[in-house]
């Protein structure tokens, strides 16, 4: 049975005091560090942002008090969340795996995609992965939790991977880690010291 992503699942994970696992202030922290992160390798502020599995937009509202003049595009499969938040955040309805073929009239400056990847096939993960890569101006933050972690929360659906399965799937997209959760592409990596760079 395929899971559903409605108004009782945000519920449960997002709201509910029982079962929520990251909070307001978490985010408003991630947030800052990544956009922190895609200004120091850009060499400017940050003009745009895209959230792929964006769920409700929870990036939204943290990342427009911090860049007021950033644009945010969410994407996400959730009918409810694009129908409830679609307008107001600037959601609009896609999968992970369309960004293969889905492209935009630029490329961004920052690319999210939180707590997404490790619920998908490994099919579908290549798919997407080559369009984020291929629209990435600056950097992308993947948060992305593995077989070794100590992990709480939606365990339904979850592919436990080892970290070595991602990097070496990220580096064949063309992507560098530089580290805290953030991957450059071909267009910044050149620029990335040894030092910068995660790993040997």
């Amino acid at each position: 049975m395929a899971k559903t992503y409605d108004r009782a699942y945000f519920d449960k994970w997002y709201r509910d005091e029982q079962h929520r696992v990251v909070s307001r202030e978490v985010v408003a922290r991630k947030v800052a560090m990544a956009v922190a992160m895609a200004e120091y390798y850009l060499g400017r502020t940050i003009r745009n942002v895209l959230d792929v599995g964006c769920g409700e937009g929870a990036w939204h509202a943290p990342l427009h008090a911090l860049r007021p003049n950033a644009h945010y595009l969410g994407l996400d499969s959730s009918d409810y969340a694009i129908a409830r938040w679609g307008r107001t955040r600037n959601l609009r309805l896609a999968t992970f795996a369309q960004l293969e073929h889905l492209r935009f009239d630029e490329r961004f400056d920052l690319i999210v995609c939180a707590d997404v990847m490790h619920y998908l096939r490994a099919s579908e993960l290549r798919k997407g992965l080559s369009g984020i890569v291929d629209q990435l101006e600056g950097l992308a933050y993947i948060e992305v939790y593995t077989a070794r972690d100590k992990l709480v929360g939606d365990l339904e659906g979850f592919h436990k991977r080892s970290p070595r399965w991602y990097r070496q799937t990220f580096a064949e997209a063309g992507l560098m880690s530089v580290g805290s959760l953030g991957w450059v592409g071909p267009r910044q990596a050149p620029w990335v010291t040894a030092m910068e760079a995660a790993g040997d």
